[in-house]
């Protein structure tokens, strides 16, 4: 019994940490299809809701034209 609840809970756990992530990722895929640009144009890394110089500015203004040059 030990050994199926040693295997289930990690795989559980797993799963609803994917569903989670799926979910915050799906929001940024409409701004990525508009734009044209990969999420790591605004984001600091991959993931990651820490955006960039670039990032902050399309937040603001709502497009990449005029934006700071990305480092």
């Amino acid at each position: 019994m030990k050994r199926v609840v040693r295997l289930v809970f990690p795989a559980a756990a797993f799963a609803a940490v994917l569903m989670l992530a799926g979910g915050a990722a799906y929001a940024t895929k409409d701004f990525s299809k508009k734009e044209k640009k990969p999420c790591l144009t605004c984001h600091v890394k991959a993931g990651a809701k820490d955006l960039n110089d670039v990032g902050k500015y399309y937040k603001e203004k709502k497009t990449l034209v005029g934006a700071p040059a990305k480092k």
